[in-house]
């Protein structure tokens, strides 16, 4: 044997030593799980791994519906949330494969009506902009467009965008937001020609294998194996209180779908994984290999674009936090125990998600969810990875119980305080209850009712189908919404007059301090709609 021989054997034994090993999932999961699921009162689980490329695990636990007898199974779609934004990246992927645009395209040489507030960042924004929240918006910018479920269309929502205010300069940082991501899949339909959802689905999900994934609301609806939202919303924050089932119809709107639309399954999610740890191809049950986006096009989704806050995580979750992060096309890229670690988590009110891959050791799970309660999800797809990188045995679950309790223990304190420093009685309204009544408008949002009657005022979201409740009067001329759907977070609402005393602007805050982003009142500013009827 030649030298170079001996030289290139070693080399590949060395190699082979190198591999990661297989490993099962841990043998106490099911137990895991259930106990995790009983502690919480999550109604429902559903868990997908994958080892070596290939599945090893897709599994539902509980029940679709509280006070349903229907159990979740491995084929049993949940609503993905925001892990559905590395979809939409892979939908542009194959865009990009076929030579139709690229990512460093600006957005308005394929959509020229496309518009942001600064006439300067309509001209630079690219593709890859509008998927890594750079782009100069604040957390969860328009977010009230498509949550709760708007009757807006999607291209009325992309023209809308020219009118929020950047928080800061472009490219100067990152802030999440989901309506870049709603662009994003009006861009797929302009280049196309196909809606996001029919693209998506016949380009990405059928490619890919996933045959119980829909995109549109209406599909889920349609499918009697699928979980139904659960949150607890009847404490004074969200969290607290007994488990109730929402209305899932009220959730998230078809606008806003290509930034947490998905419904998949177990086993579709499996079929994902392998896909992304397959650099976008995966091989079939007859040995053949499907290729849905190229591995050139997988490099450019992983390959970080912007730095994320890395700020200490307190308690037992120290020994969690990332040294570094950033955000990629559609996935968080950090590190996780000296593991590079992809990930990204979903809400979408009354279900969760959460997908996380270790490309190194060809290792992917995904957790659904059909609770809002996020210590049971994230602490057992954390108890798995450690199992799967052969890290030390933690409670993850107790971890996460400590940071929740402590956020809504913090949130009730702001409530209590915020009560304590108004003034005794409050102060009376500067108006009539009727001098408020009228149609004001806000330049993204849209138009809103005040109306006044028999002593109350009420006030209607108009875009936002039962967005509507009174106005309970706090002090001087502010009132807090109490929704007629309880499930929406409250808000409190601020009347300022003109010189001429009548209304001349309204603003809004959540009422709650731990409030999601995705409620961003704080954007708003309404006007009285001179065009409005009278």
């Amino acid at each position: 044997m030649s030298p170079i021989e001996s030289l290139r054997l070693a080399l590949l034994a060395a190699a082979l030593l190198a591999m990661p090993a297989f490993a099962a999932p841990p043998a106490d999961l099911d137990a895991r799980v259930d106990a995790a699921m009983r502690e919480h009162g999550v109604p429902g689980m559903a868990i997908a791994i994958v080892e070596n490329g290939k599945p090893v695990l897709a599994k539902g636990y509980g029940v679709r519906r509280l006070g349903l007898p229907e159990r979740v199974d491995a084929d049993t779609i949940f609503p993905t949330g925001s892990t559905g934004k590395a979809i939409t990246a892979a939908a542009l992927a194959v865009l990009v494969d076929d030579g139709k645009l690229r990512w460093d395209d600006k957005v308005i040489d394929h959509m020229p009506w496309f518009r942001m507030h600064d006439p300067w960042v309509t001209n630079e924004m690219t593709v890859r902009d509008l998927l890594v929240h750079r782009s100069g918006l604040g957390l969860g910018a328009g977010d009230l467009m498509f949550v709760p479920a708007s009757s807006r269309s999607r291209a009325d929502t992309v023209r809308a965008l020219r009118h929020i205010k950047p928080a800061t300069s472009f490219r100067s940082g990152y802030a999440y937001d989901n309506l870049l991501y709603a662009v994003a899949g009006q861009l797929i339909e302009e280049v196309s020609g196909q809606t996001w959802e029919v693209f998506t689905r016949e380009r990405v999900l059928k490619p890919a294998g996933m045959d119980d994934s829909v995109t549109e609301q209406s599909a889920r609806f349609a499918n009697p194996n699928r979980a139904w939202p659960h949150a607890r919303t009847g404490g004074a924050v969200r969290g607290i209180g007994a488990q109730a089932v929402l209305d899932e119809r009220k959730t998230l709107g078809d606008n806003g779908a290509p930034a947490g639309g998905l419904s998949s399954s177990a086993n579709d999610m499996g079929q994902w994984l392998q896909v992304q740890l397959g650099k976008g191809t995966w091989t079939n049950d007859a040995g053949a290999p499907v290729k849905v986006f190229s591995e050139a096009q997988s490099k450019q989704m992983w390959t970080p674009a912007v730095l994320t806050p890395t700020p200490a995580w307190p308690g037992k979750l120290a020994s969690a936090a990332p040294k570094f992060s950033s955000y990629a096309l559609g996935w968080n890229v950090r590190d996780y125990r000296g593991e590079k670690l992809l990930d990204h988590g979903g809400a979408v009110f009354g279900v969760q998600a959460y997908v996380a891959m270790i490309p190194d050791r060809d290792f992917g799970i995904a957790v659904l969810m059909n609770s809002e309660d996020t210590q049971a999800m994230r602490g057992v797809a954390l108890e798995i990875i450690d199992h799967a990188i052969g890290a030390p045995e933690t409670d993850w679950v107790a971890a996460f119980d400590e940071f929740m309790d402590a956020r809504i223990e913090g949130g009730l304190k702001a409530l209590a305080a915020a009560a304590k420093s108004r003034p005794t009685g409050g102060g009376k309204p500067s108006l009539p209850l009727a001098q408020y009544a009228g149609r004001y408008r806000d330049p993204w949002y849209g138009p809103i009712d005040i109306k006044g009657g028999k002593g109350a005022l009420r006030i209607d979201f108009l875009q936002t189908p039962g967005m509507a409740g009174s106005l309970e009067h706090v002090q001087h001329d502010t009132f807090r919404t109490v929704w007629d759907d309880a499930t929406i977070e409250p808000a409190y609402v601020t009347f300022a007059l003109g010189a001429d005393g009548k209304v001349e602007r309204i603003t809004m805050k959540a009422a709650s301090p731990i409030a999601d982003f995705s409620y961003d009142y704080q954007d708003l500013l309404f006007t009285p709609d001179a065009g409005a009827s009278k």
